[in-house]
């Protein structure tokens, strides 16, 4: 670890290879991965914090990383990315019910092969498709999988597949480093493996983008002619992109089936899964690494905590989308720079707050062209 200079002035540490962060980001780092080891201590302090929700919200959160390497870079956006979180749900349960084996890393490694399998077909078929083209076949092959899994009885049909010995519901879960732990222990022990490969993830999301892997999809976003042009083979880029969307899928869908230890269509393949995985990439910030992160916990929070302020917890899942869209369109990692520039701009100007009020006309106008500019990038893939 060393300390280098850069050319806007500030100090940054040297974590490795091309990885520079100021000792805040540093600081905030350590403290955020400290914050989720303890979790599981501290669960106990509110009603309203359990780590069933956070360990939820970090899995889904795990797959909207991955799509996010397609959204933000090739500006292609699937709605079927719930299939590849959904195959690596059922691989771990093949594992277990077919094959007889319930080692934790073995039912892991069946979930991200099956996932790895579907991307690579399913890549290749979609790779030449973009903007609205696109967006409909993953779709369609989304909704393929849920329909296979819905109606294949060998797979449990409604009822789906337990990841339990012999296959049933009182049966004990997957052991895991050979450990035959109590339910909770189990629970626990497979937080903390979550959260190591939470990290190793994103150094690997953060060392693709910022090689020329991530530069050569970079421009395939911005122009597919220009990009062939200069020598970009675009369809293979494109269908390496996508594939490694679906594994990160497939790792979290199969952790997801292993916490869950049961795995059923609407639970994991269902449209709306895609839906939530894309509105977790948009609400935490699809212009950020760790956004997508941040938008799966939040949203799982919310979707468990508003069910105990209303019923109609859906419509208040709306309403934040439609305000994060009109208000925040970078999302809430990506507009945090903005909000503390604000404060500290009226932190020096008190004044400002009038002058503020009296051009709310023109924020809104400009909430409104951002937002229009983002919905245009989720449904068209152009800027």
């Amino acid at each position: 670890m060393s300390t280098s200079d850069q050319d806007d002035g500030k100090r940054r540490i040297r974590l490795f290879k091309g990885l520079y962060l100021t000792p805040l980001q540093l600081v905030l780092a350590v403290a955020g991965i400290l914050a989720l080891f303890l979790v599981p201590e501290i669960e106990g302090v509110s009603t309203r914090l359990s780590l069933t929700t956070i360990h939820q919200g970090i899995l889904w959160g795990m797959a909207a990383v991955g799509l996010n390497l397609l959204l933000r870079h090739t500006e292609l956006v699937s709605f079927g990315h719930a299939a590849f979180f959904g195959a690596g749900a059922y691989g771990g349960a093949i594992v277990v019910n077919f094959l007889g084996v319930d080692a934790g890393l073995v039912v892991l490694f069946g979930g991200v092969t099956l996932a790895l399998f579907f991307s690579l077909l399913i890549g290749w078929l979609v790779a030449e498709y973009r903007d609205i083209y696109f967006a409909l076949l993953t779709l369609a092959f989304g909704q393929v999988l849920f329909a296979i899994a819905l109606g294949w009885g060998t797979l449990g049909q409604d009822e789906g597949l337990f990841l339990r010995a012999g296959g049933s519901f009182t049966g004990d879960p997957p052991t895991l480093f050979a450990l035959e732990l109590g339910l909770r222990q189990y629970r626990i022990l497979l937080y903390y493996l979550t959260i190591v490969l939470l990290v190793a993830s994103l150094l690997v999301m953060w060392r693709l983008i910022n090689s020329p892997f991530g530069n050569a999809l970079d421009a395939i976003g911005q122009d597919r002619t220009r990009a062939r042009f200069i020598g970009i083979p675009v369809k293979r880029y494109v269908w390496a992109a996508f594939v490694v969307s679906g594994v990160y899928g497939g790792i979290a869908g199969a952790l997801y089936g292993m916490r869950r230890l049961q795995v059923t269509p609407e639970g994991t393949l269902e449209v709306f899964r895609s839906g939530e995985i894309l509105f977790m990439a948009i609400l935490g910030g699809f212009q950020t690494l760790l956004g997508p992160v941040i938008g799966g916990i939040v949203l799982r929070w919310l979707l468990e905590n508003a069910r105990f302020v209303t019923e109609h917890f859906e419509l208040l899942t709306g309403l934040v989308l439609i305000f994060v869209v009109f208000f925040m369109p970078q999302g809430i990692l990506g507009s945090l720079p903005k909000i503390a520039a604000g404060t500290r701009k009226r932190a020096r100007n008190p004044g400002m707050v009038g002058g503020d009020l009296s051009t709310l006309g023109t924020m809104f106008a400009d909430a409104a062209r951002d937002a229009a500019r983002t919905i245009k990038i989720l449904l068209f893939g152009v800027k």
